[in-house]
């Protein structure tokens, strides 16, 4: 008889995989469609790379207080509820966006849309830790991470293509198209527990302040968390480093239109899908559920890997563009398990959405940092120092994630 551990997902199981994968994915449209917009709205409305790295960021500080926020309220509210808000909500301000003339304005519209985008994660995850257990929780959660790969690749594609076409207004006018599409399907199709039945309404005493506290008290006082919610952060830092600046980069230093650098950053996302099956699978095989020695791997492997893109982005540019897919493993597979996986089995008495709000949060504190930093260091010093910012950061997060080396869901009381 086979280890239940390595047992493959029911039928059930499988269609609601599918389902938050392009519900969670189609969330990329209306949020990384910014980078195929920042050369023409930064050019149109002469705005600096300070000013456009505050916009970028406006969208991560909102996005972590969100996923905070929201990782209390999915503990009570249902799925489908906060995930409909979320989807029609951003993709209502993309549309509002593309009417932007100016630099408040756009900040404040961006980080608007960046409290809806944090209504995706949060709820996709407390479906998912309804469907599978800790044994299949890392396969299942690194193959929806797939999903947001994908629609990253796309949306540098699509959006790309839409801003050479309708100019970039049109980046963020197309993809609100295709995040309200499926949030329709999303509100007619997604099931939020094995058995189906509806979501039980918090009693009472689960609506008080005491309850509230307490879910916030047990995330609080898990020192497992705070490191896994640094290591984020360091993460997230070189993930937007290269998602939300990169295309502008290579752009600046390879020359080319929209569309074209478009088209080469696409693979930055595709070599991500690879990393966060990967990564889970890994971490359930091979380590029996610790997340770690797989975190800590692909890390190091990824500061080695934004070091040598730095180095050749310029002189050698086909070698260069090979490396971004490899810098989509290296990142999205720790990215992928920090905020899934690694959360949920590191949360205390039950409070495994709470947990993974908690760590996003500082996720997005992080890219929010990274974006500002990033910005000013391109600004100051060139993109040389931006590209070795992002390297660092990715090996910071391999050192604060040592003393977790050890630790396994298994053995947590």
């Amino acid at each position: 008889m086979a280890d239940a551990r390595h047992r493959s997902f029911t039928p059930a199981q499988v269609r609601v995989v599918w389902l938050l994968w392009a519900t969670y994915g189609a969330f990329y449209f209306c949020r990384q469609n910014i980078a195929a917009s920042v050369p023409g709205f930064g050019k149109e409305l002469h705005l600096d790379r300070g000013e456009i790295g505050t916009i970028l960021g406006a969208l991560k500080l909102a996005y972590g207080i969100g996923q905070f926020v929201n990782g209390q309220l999915a503990e009570r509210i249902p799925a489908r509820v906060l995930l409909a808000i979320g989807m029609f909500g951003s993709a209502a301000l993309n549309v509002v966006f593309g009417f932007g003339t100016g630099f408040y304005f756009l900040l404040f519209v961006w980080a608007a849309n960046g409290y809806c985008q944090a209504l995706g994660w949060t709820p996709t995850m407390r479906v998912a830790s309804r469907w599978f257990d800790p044994a299949r929780r890392g396969r299942a959660v690194g193959f929806i991470g797939t999903g947001y790969q994908l629609a990253g690749a796309l949306t540098f594609v699509v959006s790309g293509w839409a801003a050479s076409q309708f100019g970039w207004r049109g980046a963020h006018w197309v993809s609100a198209g295709l995040l309200a599409a499926m949030g329709v399907v999303t509100l007619l199709f997604l099931r939020e527990t094995p058995d189906d039945a509806p979501v039980a309404p918090a009693k009472p005493t689960e609506r008080s302040d005491g309850h509230w506290t307490q879910t916030l008290w047990v995330t609080l006082a898990n020192p497992r968390l705070w490191l896994l919610a640094l290591a984020l952060a360091m993460v997230d830092a070189t993930r937007y480093g290269f998602s939300d600046w990169g295309l502008s980069h290579i752009k600046a230093v390879q020359g080319g239109g929209v569309g074209i650098s478009a088209l080469k950053y696409a693979v930055l996302p595709l070599g991500g899908m690879a990393g966060a099956v990967f990564a889970g699978f890994a971490s359930d095989r091979w380590f029996a559920g610790r997340r770690v020695p797989v975190l800590v791997g692909f890390l190091l492997a990824l500061g080695a890997l934004a070091l040598a893109y730095g180095a050749t982005v310029e002189s050698h540019p086909g070698l260069a563009v090979a490396l971004l897919a490899f810098i989509g493993f290296g990142v999205y597979g720790p990215q992928v398990l920090l905020v899934g996986a690694a959360a949920m089995d590191t949360a205390r008495a039950g409070r495994a959405v709470a947990a993974v709000g908690f760590v996003n949060l500082f996720g997005y504190l992080g890219a929010f940092a990274g974006d500002k930093v990033t910005g000013e260091l391109a600004d100051t010093h060139g993109w040389p120092a931006a590209v070795r910012f992002w390297a660092l950061c990715a090996f910071a997060a391999a050192v604060v994630l040592l003393p977790l080396w050890r630790f396994t869901a298994a053995r947590t009381p």
